[in-house]
């Protein structure tokens, strides 16, 4: 029973937690979710070692955060533009087959963020190994040669992540000086106060 001015208790205890014939489920269970894990693992493990020694992941584009609050920081985006692939020297439909990922509808807003994607693009190019079709067959132009196929491995993790800034404190050695800026400073404070005062005299002393 209710006393005084308190909150009418409305307490909900009907939730089935079992679906019965009265009706389904109501409440969502995570019985499973450890049961999960583990397919999901063994599901990256099954794709990995399907498209070995080709990387799982593919190379991202560094992009700005959207909206003004966020925008000096820098992330991995969806996919390059075909702008910057073409500044590259690459084509889309060879960029998709050698782990680059394409983002036909991003546009390039700034010269910087075009130039930073770019030299990105051209150092994965530097450290790419192209396998030919078959692996029988005669290398052909733009194919690794025989050697370093041989000395592939396949790459995990994130492709060429973006370096984090370092939030060490440098300490700088301040060089030695006669007079402090201690100094200075209450000698330009003294100086700013009297300013009045010695004008004031040399007015009366011209006159």
């Amino acid at each position: 029973m209710v006393k005084h001015n308190n909150v009418v208790p409305n307490i909900h205890c009907h939730k089935k937690y079992c679906e019965s014939s009265r009706g389904p489920l109501k409440v969502r269970l995570t019985l499973n979710q450890a049961g999960k894990k583990k397919s999901r693992r063994l599901a990256r493990a099954a794709k990995a070692a399907a498209i070995a020694p080709r990387p799982l992941k593919l190379l991202r584009p560094s992009v700005h955060c959207q909206t003004q609050r966020y925008s000096a920081k820098v992330r991995l985006g969806k996919g390059f533009t075909l702008e910057e692939l073409k500044a590259a020297g690459l084509t889309a439909r060879f960029a998709r087959t050698v782990g680059i990922a394409v983002d036909h509808r991003r546009t390039n807003k700034s010269a910087e963020s075009l130039a930073a994607n770019v030299a990105r693009l051209e150092e994965y190019k530097t450290k790419l190994i192209v396998f030919p079709k078959k692996r029988l067959s005669k290398v052909k132009n733009g194919d690794s040669s025989a050697e370093e196929c041989k000395a592939a491995t396949q790459f995990k993790g994130v492709v060429m992540p973006l370096a984090k800034a370092s939030n060490e404190i440098v300490m700088a050695d301040i060089p030695s000086q006669d007079i402090s800026a201690f100094t200075q400073m209450r000698v330009a404070r003294k100086e700013t106060k009297v300013a009045g005062f010695r004008c004031s005299v040399a007015n009366r002393e011209e006159k």
